[in-house]
């Protein structure tokens, strides 16, 4: 008799296509369910956690040889409020908003595409194949999403800390960096941005899915509750801060008003290096810490949501 283990491919048909699976095995979540509560995940959570990323960028914005203009997250919070008031620190949501939608669909969209394909007989993703579709997942997010949004984000933050802002709000922005820059203006930074996006779903959905196979065992159909959902989401957060704050520094020095001054993303690295030293690798490290926990179990603990609602009006097996 052939082993269905031997047959098992990581490219084979997905399941979620067949039959409806078997007791004991657990089903797939088809892509469209996963593109659509990503989708909401995204736009609910960027609008939640919005103002610690901002902090984030204006602290790693800072560089010291200006000197530097904030002592600290509380300062920048401070001053930020005193110049502009309450709604500065939303300085930039809008280009965020209108890519955490699509960026989230698009994660979500392509782990559940190519972990349907990666999954065994049973149901199970393991560990390194969740971080290889994680990985894949924040490689196209980053190419298709990412990057543009990203770039036209940290453009508006650094452009309110200089003496005479430019930008009047998003579409105006957006023409003159086009205007000025070209469509070339809105990818800098492309080859930071892929290896940080790349890296951070890689980590998040390794932890994500060691976790759940810990919790589930050998019951893949085992529910978890929201509230375990979001500590592991937590978790998984800040093992990617921990794992790949550097490149969201070098990230947002090759994407700010300022970039002409790197010829490239390893240029970038080594003068911040030189000219600031290691710790300047982790700049931000704080309020990023705080804004991506709470960013990744807000999103995971939706999206599982959005998708149990879904499974109830929407059947695809």
């Amino acid at each position: 008799m052939q082993d269905k283990r031997a047959s098992f491919s990581p490219f084979r048909r997905p399941q979620y296509l067949a039959a409806a699976a078997p007791a004991g095995r657990a089903k797939l979540t088809h892509p469209g369910k996963a593109i659509l509560a990503g989708g909401i995940a995204g736009g609910i959570e960027i609008c939640i956690t919005f103002p610690t990323e901002y902090v984030k960028t204006q602290l790693q914005l800072d560089e010291k040889a200006n000197p530097p203009k904030y002592r600290g997250i509380g300062d920048c919070v401070k001053q930020t409020v005193q110049s502009h008031g309450v709604k500065g620190l939303y300085r930039g949501l809008s280009s965020l908003l209108y890519g955490s939608i699509p960026k989230s669909a698009v994660r979500f969209g392509m782990f559940e595409f190519l972990s349907n394909r990666a999954k065994d007989e049973n149901g199970r993703l393991d560990s390194t194949r969740g971080m290889l579709c994680g990985l894949g997942a924040g490689v196209m997010e980053a190419v298709l999403v990412v990057c543009p949004m990203e770039t036209i984000k940290v453009k508006f933050i650094h452009d309110q800390s200089s003496a005479n802002p430019q930008y009047k709000g998003f579409f105006h922005g957006v023409r003159e960096i086009i205007r000025s820059q070209g469509l070339r203006g809105t990818y800098q930074g492309l080859t930071a941005t892929v290896l940080k996006q790349g890296s951070n779903q890689a980590i998040r959905f390794f932890v994500m899915t060691s976790l759940k196979n810990w919790y589930k065992g050998d019951d893949q159909n085992k529910t978890i509750s929201p509230i375990i959902t979001g500590v592991f989401g937590a978790t998984a957060g800040a093992a990617s801060v921990f794992g790949n704050t550097p490149l969201d520094v070098i990230k947002t020095r090759m994407q700010g008003l300022e970039a002409h001054k790197y010829k490239s993303t390893l240029d970038c690295a080594l003068k911040i290096f030189k000219y600031e030293g290691l710790a300047a690798f982790y700049k931000g490290t704080v309020p990023r810490l705080g804004r991506v926990c709470l960013d990744v179990a807000i999103v995971f603990i939706i999206y599982e949501e959005v998708v149990k609602a879904l499974n109830v009006v929407w059947k695809t097996e």
